[in-house]
């Protein structure tokens, strides 16, 4: 068996629990007439989040690439959120914006030493 530190544990359960939050809200969107910018925005988060919590549970080196890929997505999710579509206040979803991509390069930082240089 492979000794996994806690917080890589930790990284994985909470990128799996949001894939699993923000899977939620998809039945809800396309009741009706969906926006289907935000609708990509959530599947995308959707997909990322899960396909990162299975990299980082697994160890793969590509997990830090997803982890950054899903705060873009999130970022973006946010901003058309924000700005596009005026369904949160701007300075709201730029904050939120700023702090996954703060999140996301901390997170994709500690997998990058934890699993080693990408490149040989």
């Amino acid at each position: 068996m492979v000794d996994r530190p806690t917080a890589l544990i930790l990284i994985a359960v909470a990128l799996a629990g949001y894939g699993l939050y923000i899977a939620g809200y998809v039945p809800g969107m396309l009741i009706g007439e969906p926006v289907l910018l935000l609708l990509i925005g959530f599947v995308l988060q959707v997909v990322c989040a899960l396909t990162a919590a299975f990299g980082v549970w697994r160890g793969q080196r590509w997990a830090a690439g997803v982890v950054v890929l899903l705060g873009v997505c999130i970022a973006a999710t946010w901003l058309i959120e924000g700005f596009v579509l005026g369904i949160v206040a701007y300075l709201h979803a730029l904050l939120v914006a700023v702090f996954a991509i703060v999140v996301t390069l901390i997170i994709a930082a500690y997998l990058n030493r934890e699993h080693g240089p990408r490149i040989n």
